[in-house]
């Protein structure tokens, strides 16, 4: 499985190089550049899954880049880093095409977090529905087939289970789940994501087979590709 792919585009030698050492130790295929010109063809040949924008760049100003960026690729998810907290400066970048605005200084923890969950937002938007061997499922419409047969889901069961295909074959942590399902700033038990995991498994698989919905004690679900 390839590692996605993130650009940074950052000026300051000791921001950049911290970043790349993270972004890289976290298991991501991190490049870093200091010009905006000299990323902006790299993210032409490279189409990385995310960049990392310093506004306050030496030869071409971060929103331009992030406009420029756009013209190529209207998908490419862009996430700002800067020093400018003004609320018109946060309207204006976001209008410029990027998906967050994080203000310096910031906690590579929270960071971190940050890119994770527009990594796995992104990858929801990209994945629009399909076929999973006789499970149909039409994220638009909100609609569910097994088998041909059209199934009665609760909002939330909808949701886990759209979350689960998403990623199917993999493993999802619990914390992406209530992240993404319920709450990104849920605090507390996570006993209701257990229970809707038994709700689901109870509409999703045949009795006396192997649940569609493996447990990984300690970790989170796997949605098992048939």
């Amino acid at each position: 499985m390839s590692r996605e792919r993130i650009l940074i585009i950052e000026d300051d030698d000791r921001i950049g190089s911290t970043l790349l050492r993270a972004l890289d130790g976290s298991g991501y295929d991190a490049r870093w550049e200091t010009s905006g010109r000299i990323a902006i063809e790299a993210a032409r040949r490279d189409r990385p899954d995310l960049v990392l924008l310093d506004l306050g760049l030496p030869d071409i100003d971060g929103l331009e880049v992030c406009r420029r960026l756009h013209r190529d690729d209207p998908s490419i998810e862009v996430v700002m880093l800067t020093a400018r907290d003004e609320e018109l400066d946060i309207v204006v970048g976001l209008d410029a095409g990027a998906v967050d605005y994080i203000t310096k200084p910031f906690k590579l923890a929270e960071l971190l977090a940050r890119i994770r969950a527009q990594l796995r937002r992104s990858e929801a938007r990209a994945f629009s529905g399909g076929e999973l061997g006789d499970l149909t499922i039409d994220l638009p419409a909100r609609r569910v087939w097994i088998g041909g047969v059209e199934l009665a889901l609760r909002p939330k069961e909808f949701d886990l289970l759209a979350r689960l295909v998403t990623d199917a074959g993999h493993a999802v942590t619990r914390e992406a789940l209530m992240a993404d399902v319920w709450d990104e700033h849920w605090f507390g038990s996570t006993k209701t994501l257990d229970f809707h995991v038994a709700a689901l498994r109870r509409k999703i698989d045949t009795p006396g087979s192997e649940s569609r919905i493996t447990t990984l004690r300690g970790v989170g679900y796997r949605y098992v590709l048939s």
